[in-house]
């Protein structure tokens, strides 16, 4: 049986008006069952019933942050688990969505990582994870505005699955998302970031998580950095710029004594000379076996004023969730406390 939610809404079954009212089901209301679906016929219901299935996930479970953040652990229907995590602020709401149960960069800081890979999302279990959590927030899917691919995973080593997911987020008869409050970050993949700027239809935004200007330090951090300089990753962001005009967000995890060096940041100030930019300074959330701690707050700002001083756009990221696992660099299927309860 098949997961509807895999599928392009242009391939949905049915046609015309009849397509049109199963998307709003889905997408506009969704909701978790064919049966639901009142203003189709029952013999559509029961043929739907028969060939797909709605529901990408087995259980779902939530730990609630004091932040008001929310992570969400889905077990995949093979047994495998992955989060996303809910973060409302006052004037948005955004979700941060896996690509991939684990993650193969292995980032040295980050808990993912720390995992490994289990296997790449199917779009439906990536897409799902924006019904579940609306389902279990009280709202419709389309009140979800704002969508980062930010979560497990490397998104553009899922590539097909990932664009296919972005594609019925954009859709206007799926999810409606803006392509400005949709962003992929990588953790820096040359061919991917090319792939992704050809993307004409798309026009998504782009992070980069670089966290070191020179190839030994960031050699350390990521193990499987040296696969792809960082002169090769910045020629690919140029690239993309000159390709889709878009800005490049760069992500920097700041740990202490090892990428927050003053020379460091004037040497990341150079490598975005003549770029258009914006660099997120990002205090190391803290898990238990990493190795690693945040650069002071002291050195973080001597960081962010040095890139400053040198014309560079930047700010200084809090994370969300922390208490809950959930800020960034934390997923790795932890319960912190009580879990609250299913969605």
């Amino acid at each position: 049986m098949e997961l509807l939610l895999d599928l392009h809404p242009d391939a949905y079954p049915l046609e015309g008006f009849r397509r049109r009212q199963l998307l709003e089901w889905v997408y506009g209301q969704g909701v978790g069952t064919f049966d639901a679906m009142t203003n189709l016929p029952a013999d559509t219901r029961a043929q739907l019933a028969a060939s797909y299935h709605l529901n990408p996930y087995r259980e779902i479970e939530t730990v609630r942050s004091a932040d008001g953040s929310v992570k969400y652990l889905f077990t995949l229907h093979d047994g495998r688990q992955m989060e996303a995590v809910y973060m409302p602020y006052l004037d948005r709401r955004t979700i941060c969505v896996s690509t991939m149960v684990g993650c193969p960069a292995r980032c040295a800081f980050c808990a993912t990582g720390a995992m490994g890979f289990g296997r790449n999302l199917t779009p439906g279990e990536i897409v799902g994870q924006i019904l579940a959590v609306a389902g279990g927030e009280g709202l419709e899917p389309r009140e979800l505005r704002n969508l980062v691919f930010m979560g497990m995973g490397e998104p553009l080593l899922n590539y097909a699955n990932t664009m296919q997911a972005a594609r019925i987020l954009l859709h206007p008869l799926a999810l409606g998302m803006s392509k400005r409050r949709v962003t992929l970050s990588t953790v820096g993949l040359p061919k991917g970031i090319r792939q992704l700027a050809a993307e004409d239809d798309l026009g998504i935004k782009l992070a980069i998580s670089l966290h070191a200007p020179d190839d030994e330090t960031r050699n350390t951090i990521i193990p499987t950095g040296h696969r792809n300089s960082v002169a090769e990753i910045m020629d690919a962001a140029r690239e993309y710029q000159a390709a889709t005009g878009r800005r490049v967000t760069f992500e920097y995890a700041m740990l202490r004594g090892v990428n927050d060096h003053l020379w460091q940041a004037e040497a990341l100030a150079g490598l975005l000379r003549g770029l258009v930019s914006h660099v997120n300074l990002i205090p190391m959330n803290p898990w238990e076996g990493s190795g690693f701690e945040s650069s002071s707050e002291e050195q973080i700002q001597a960081f962010y004023d040095a890139l400053e001083a040198r014309g560079i756009d930047v700010s200084v990221r809090r994370s969300r969730g922390k208490d809950a696992g959930a800020a960034c660099g934390q997923l790795a299927l932890k319960r912190p406390g009580a879990v609250a309860g299913t969605a």
